[in-house]
């Protein structure tokens, strides 16, 4: 039997968040050569970065859920992702981000979390996650403050390896949606 999906496309002032496509390989590969992708699993090579698309794609089909592509309206540029992930291994579903170095220090971090916490509490009953942060990623401790998170636990184990984890505030799914469009479902 063969499972059918759709991947939603949400938009915000200034992002679209979409389904990853293969035209992003070359970027993640960039990406993951460098020390910047240590947080977030890195470095990996072009075969690692392949796997690591197609399984973004198969989290959608198997979980209803997964990491949106990132792509910044003004440029039309892949700029990172966000979204929801829940693999063996994690303690519950977490959201997830990375950005590219030229996306960083804009507020597309915060604004692209944002929209797809929202609609992971709306639209995919995910509501009050976690995120896991490394101890080391100081930027990323600091989006997860402004988006309303507290730390949870500062010595969890993720894979072999320490991290923190930051408890997400629950959305009030009653009130309308501030940030973000739904669209394609």
């Amino acid at each position: 039997m063969q499972s059918s999906f759709v991947i939603p496309h949400v938009e915000t002032d200034r992002l679209i968040l979409r389904a990853p496509h293969l035209d992003d390989l070359p970027a993640m590969t960039a990406f993951f050569a460098t020390e910047r992708s240590y947080m977030v699993g890195g470095p990996k090579d072009v075969f690692e970065c392949w796997s690591s698309l197609s399984n973004r794609l198969g989290h959608w089909a198997l979980r209803g859920y997964g990491l949106w592509h990132l792509t910044d309206k003004a440029s039309g540029t892949f700029v990172g992702w966000t979204g929801m992930i829940y693999v063996p291994g994690w303690a519950e579903p977490e959201l997830g981000w990375a950005l590219m170095a030229e996306a960083e220090g804009k507020g597309l971090g915060s604004e692209a979390a944002t929209a797809a916490r929202d609609y992971a509490a709306r639209y995919q009953d995910l509501n009050g996650v976690i995120s896991y942060i490394a101890h080391a990623n100081d930027r990323s401790r600091l989006l997860a403050r402004r988006l309303g998170a507290t730390l949870e636990h500062e010595d969890a184990e993720l894979l072999g390896k320490r991290a923190q984890i930051w408890r997400h505030p629950k959305i009030d799914v009653n009130t309308p949606a501030l940030t973000a469009e739904r669209t394609g479902q």
